[in-house]
């Protein structure tokens, strides 16, 4: 794999790990919440931050050139 997709596979386990890290009472309520939405709309929110991944990845290799 590209060390791009290693960085910012990093950055994101940097990202989602400060949610708990710093957080952890609200992190436990937000997923709490999340567990009790139906899997339609979870995968509906899943799939809009696929597409969102996607386009900042295009946009971002289309930039510099790959």
């Amino acid at each position: 794999m590209s060390p791009t997709i290693w960085m910012a596979l990093g950055l994101v386990l940097v990202l989602e790990g400060l949610g708990p890290m710093l957080f952890p009472a609200l992190w436990r309520k937000m997923i709490g919440t999340l567990s009790t939405l139906p899997d339609a709309l979870l995968r509906r929110f899943g799939g809009g931050l696929v597409v969102a991944g996607c386009v900042i990845y295009y946009m971002l290799r289309h930039k510099m050139g790959g």
